[in-house]
């Protein structure tokens, strides 16, 4: 437990970067002290559901949104300072007359975002040989480690490009609980016929042990799906593994190491664009604590899920994210 808290805290490196600006000025963060909007245990909940579910195929944005949602962190009205002065994420200006107004939902989105890297130091630490052999891969002293940063980085790309041409679009028109339902459906669909897929050719076709570009490409396409909050990125990869040939634990293994270059990418992003609007109004010790439990839980995560699909592959989870879902329609709209 003591090397978790270690890479946790060697993880928050990166969100220095919250103290960089976007396009636009910024009210100076000590103008605003952080607000108390969220409270420990809102962190203790954030930081648990995002490190149990990012890594399980059952998605951590929608639970998040949901968990968000639950906890009355969703209000768009514009926060004051201690004067009763507005804050502003981006005042306005010539090249922003509207502005930004800095909104708790804004800090809170950026929150659930940032505390991946709780999640991803989990991975670091759990699969460090393999991140030591990508490494040496590439400084010329590992085939094979230099072979698995060129498939994880060609499946990265798509993702990483569409993500980039589209991500506000997504941001306003999919971050709902009606997409997270829908998302949800659809994924436990393809899950369970993945699964199918799967047994009913195991018999028959051998078990790929290595990918190829070309396969690992088809699985970063399939990583753009979990553009769509609730699909799960893991889940999306995790079947790209066995649509691949993968047996299951080589396809969670090949996920999880396409999550720490993805979610640190993302999160890199997400932090230098609105880290600064977080701290502003939550404070610096909340989004610590977020992601020190976001460790701790996802590292408990990823093993169980090694050990789970080994033995009995997807379905469960699908079935899970069935019932999620209904329950989600039951309280959204009944």
């Amino acid at each position: 437990m003591r090397k978790i808290l270690l890479a946790v805290l060697f993880s928050l490196a990166p969100l220095a970067l919250a103290q960089s600006a976007p396009a636009g000025p910024k009210t100076p963060p000590e103008t605003a002290a952080p607000a108390a909007e969220l409270s420990v245990g809102d962190a203790l909940i954030l930081g648990a559901v995002e490190g149990i579910t990012e890594y399980l195929p059952v998605s951590s944005t929608g639970h998040l949104i949901i968990a968000s949602d639950a906890l009355g962190l969703t209000s768009e009205q514009q926060l004051k300072d201690r004067n009763g002065q507005p804050l502003w994420h981006v005042k306005p200006s010539a090249k922003h007359p509207a502005g930004t107004p800095l909104t708790q939902k804004l800090a809170a989105d950026t929150f659930t975002i940032v505390i991946q890297f709780g999640a991803i130091a989990a991975v670091a630490l759990l699969y460090w040989r393999q991140l030591l052999s990508m490494i040496n891969g590439v400084l010329g002293r590992d085939p094979a480690g230099l072979k698995l940063t060129v498939n994880l980085f060609v499946a990265f790309l798509p993702a990483a490009v569409i993500g980039l041409a589209i991500h506000n679009w997504i941001e306003e028109h999919l971050f709902s609980i009606g997409a997270v339902i829908a998302a949800q459906i659809v994924g436990a669909g393809l899950m369970l016929w993945a699964e199918h897929r799967r047994r009913r050719t195991a018999a028959t076709a051998p078990v790929v042990t290595d990918l190829t570009v070309k396969q690992s490409l088809g699985i970063g396409f399939l990583q753009c799906l979990a553009l769509w909050p609730g699909t799960s990125r893991s889940m999306v990869t995790i079947v790209g593994g066995y649509l691949a040939g993968l047996d299951p634990r080589r396809s969670a293994e090949f996920s999880f190491l396409l999550g720490f270059i993805t979610l640190t990418a993302a999160t890199i992003f997400k932090s230098y664009k609105s880290g600064g609007a977080m701290i502003q109004v939550f404070g610096w010790s909340h989004v610590l604590l977020g992601c020190v439990v976001a460790a701790i839980t996802a590292a408990l995560a990823v093993r169980f899920l090694v050990r789970w699909l080994t033995k009995h592959g997807l379905a469960a989870f699908a079935w899970y994210r069935v019932a999620f879902a209904l329950l989600l329609a039951l309280l959204t709209y009944a």
